[in-house]
């Protein structure tokens, strides 16, 4: 395909010039703190496993012995012979985790976003187009989930509760569903969205509230429950927090058979492996006594934005485990980066699309194999990088 090809070659070509073009990188975990890249040792700031958990022992241990008796695949998708009979207790734990009446192991969290969402909003079964209120800065997935069933999204202004409430005016006489879409924690901001407000406004305009929890589960929340309390559907993922992989979706009963029987993801998907939920069942064991770890990286995040507060770096809104340091062009995100590097510190720029042109930004998470002294050291070349002279000088390797 010679036309195809040319035409893709330019799009990369285009994506360089503009700083945007991205890259794969192969890394070597060393443990939950350390990555190694082409022989060198970083600190990992760039890992959403808050709670250290892919090297804990016990979600080791508990995917082998699963592994073992049963297989390292499930063979099927759960409609078929890949409903093992390991979901049921995870899906259990879930629905305890949650607060809610019953709970629905997917493959991932991108596509159970695309999958649910392209669902719940199909219009064939709603009788209608619902009225989808969504935050503008929302995860691309929810995104995508929107645009699979087809349905135009009413965006409000990121974390703006009163904008949301104009919209909802706007549209009360109109009879449709109506949904309100966001993110609890939102991914490349570390900020916090207005729920207590947002679930007010779902129950008084008869909207149903849909939370992706992803990176509050676990981390977030009494017990490490997350912050989806007001929400009447939570979508999430095992791969933050609980250090696996997988999603979940939580809610009614009815909401639970009604994806089985329409949700494309579920239904076509080959079910997760057992060694998977063998590491899935152990985190949910562990995360509710782990309140000392959620404190800790609480303090880590609050002590480097202080610090990074005083060097005259903007972290936004940030107030969990995330924090970006908004660098605006993406070229000065991806010098930041190397700077870090440099350093000893992997730490990853993020820029458009990801985030709103003039934002790039590195973004970083804490963890709680992390240290006061690893962001104390973090600090001072953050100290260095802001002098302007010392910004645009070469980088050095430092030790992880």
């Amino acid at each position: 395909m010679p036309g195809s090809e040319s035409r893709y070659q330019a799009f990369l070509e285009g994506l360089a010039r503009e700083s945007l073009r991205r890259k794969l990188t192969e890394v070597s975990p060393v443990d939950a703190r350390t990555i190694r890249v082409e022989g060198h040792d970083y600190v990992n700031l760039a890992s959403n496993d808050y709670l250290a958990l892919r090297f804990h022992r016990e979600l080791i241990e508990r995917a082998r012995e699963w592994a073992e008796r049963y297989g390292v695949g499930s063979g099927a998708s759960r409609l078929v012979t890949g409903n093992v009979d390991l979901f049921a207790r995870i899906e259990a734990k879930v629905a305890k985790l949650k607060g809610k009446p019953s709970a629905l192991v997917m493959a991932s969290g991108f596509q159970a976003n695309a999958a649910i969402l392209a669902a719940l909003f199909d219009r064939t079964v709603l009788g209608a187009e619902p009225l989808v209120f969504a935050d503008r800065l929302n995860h691309a997935s929810m995104h995508f989930g929107c645009k699979a069933a087809g349905i135009r999204e009413h965006r409000y202004r990121h974390g703006d509760a009163a904008h949301l409430t104009e919209l909802l005016n706007q549209n009360q006489h109109d009879n449709r569903p109506k949904f309100i879409l966001t993110e609890s924690v939102f991914s490349m901001h570390g900020d916090v969205a207005p729920l207590t407000e947002i679930a007010r406004l779902a129950r008084a305009y008869d909207a149903c509230l849909i939370v992706d929890d992803a990176h509050a589960t676990g981390i977030l929340g009494e017990g490490g429950r997350g912050l989806s309390d007001g929400a009447d559907i939570v979508i999430g993922t095992f791969s933050k927090a609980l250090g696996s992989f997988g999603a979940y979706v939580a809610g009614s009963a009815t909401l639970r058979d009604y994806l089985i029987n329409r949700c494309s993801g579920l239904i076509y998907s080959t079910a997760l492996p057992p060694p998977v939920l063998g590491a899935i069942d152990a985190a949910l064991d562990l995360i509710p006594s782990m309140d000392a770890d959620r404190i800790h990286v609480a303090r880590l995040a609050a002590r480097f934005r202080a610090g990074a507060h005083a060097l005259g770096y903007d972290t936004g809104a940030s107030a969990t485990q995330i924090v970006p340091v908004i660098a605006g062009a993406p070229e000065a995100a991806l010098q930041l980066g190397e700077r870090l590097r440099g350093a000893g510190f992997w730490a990853t720029a993020i820029r458009p699309p990801t985030v709103p042109k003039g934002t790039a930004r590195v973004r970083l998470a804490f963890t709680v194999a992390h240290s006061e002294s690893d962001v104390d050291r973090l600090l001072e070349v953050m100290a260095d990088a802001a002098s302007p002279a010392l910004a645009t000088a070469p980088a050095r390797a430092h030790p992880a």
